[in-house]
């Protein structure tokens, strides 16, 4: 079994090999099995994928810590949680999340600049960076090597400014953060230009990118890490729709000829930690 501090620098250690990878989004302790079965080395929690699972529009922070828990407990793998905007405005609050993901085993997080405020969805320029600096302090207080990311959520506002955008990563790199993120670029053009003006580790999420986009292509355009954020979740729903309409619409149930087989799903859910 790993301790923290192993998976802390294991999570570390995919940030410096060469070439990108993949870190997937499980929702639940479930999806967190079939995945690590599957191979993958990292996983990443998603708050939408969580409020879809619960059946809400949005999430507390509390909800977000303890289905990270649930998913840190679930395997050995290292854990980044999704924190939103880690629940609160000033800078100090805010940083408290670091302290609590680590405490629910996390070793990594994200902290972004998205109010969650409709009217103003963006921090302003100088606090999103103080709110950085400050998680970067709780963070660099912990005992092992927590991996702070630190998003610019321009893209999914509405706000296509790109020079802004890139203006932010960059204080946010400064301020200390250990991997930048903007969700919401789409093409490897743009996707090029932003990781060109950044020295450290940027993820790209492929569930607003170009779904033609390939692990190769975004190695090669210099982004280390992709996630897919609530993608996988909202694929499942999709097909879940599917059957449920077929039933309603229809009367039949042909879906069942794509069932999971039970011996699959029993192999990877008897999985022990340890």
């Amino acid at each position: 079994m790993h301790s923290q501090l192993e998976k802390a620098k294991l999570f570390r250690a995919l940030h410096e090999r060469p070439g990108a990878f993949i870190i997937p989004n499980p929702w639940d302790a479930g999806t967190a099995k079939l995945l690590a079965t599957m191979g993958f080395e990292a996983l990443a929690t998603t708050s939408l994928g969580l409020a879809n699972m619960l059946g809400r529009v949005t999430v507390s922070r509390e909800m977000i810590l303890q289905n990270c828990r649930d998913i840190v407990e679930a395997t050995e793998l290292p854990v980044s949680v999704d924190l939103e905007n880690c629940g609160a405005d000033a800078p100090g609050a805010a940083a408290e999340a670091i302290r609590l993901a680590a405490e629910a085993g996390a070793v990594g997080g994200s902290i972004e600049d998205s109010t969650g405020n409709r009217q103003s969805p963006i921090y302003d320029f100088s606090l999103a960076v103080e709110r950085v600096r400050a998680a970067v302090e709780v963070a660099r207080s912990l005992s092992f090597p927590f991996t702070l990311t630190a998003r610019a959520e321009n893209f999914l506002h509405g706000r296509t400014d790109l020079d802004d955008t890139i203006k932010r990563l960059q204080a946010f790199e400064a301020a200390g953060a250990d991997v930048l993120y903007a969700p919401g670029l789409y093409d490897l053009a743009t996707i090029r230009t932003v990781v060109s003006a950044l020295k450290k580790p940027f993820n790209l999420v492929m569930g607003f990118a170009d779904p033609t986009l390939t692990l190769d292509q975004l190695s090669a355009a210099g982004v280390k890490r992709i996630s897919v954020g609530g993608a996988l979740s909202r694929v499942a729903l999709a097909a879940f729709l599917k059957c449920v309409r077929e039933m309603k619409d229809r009367g039949t149930f042909s879906y069942v000829r794509e069932m999971a087989p039970i011996k699959d799903l029993k192999a990877a859910f008897a999985t022990v930690k340890g």
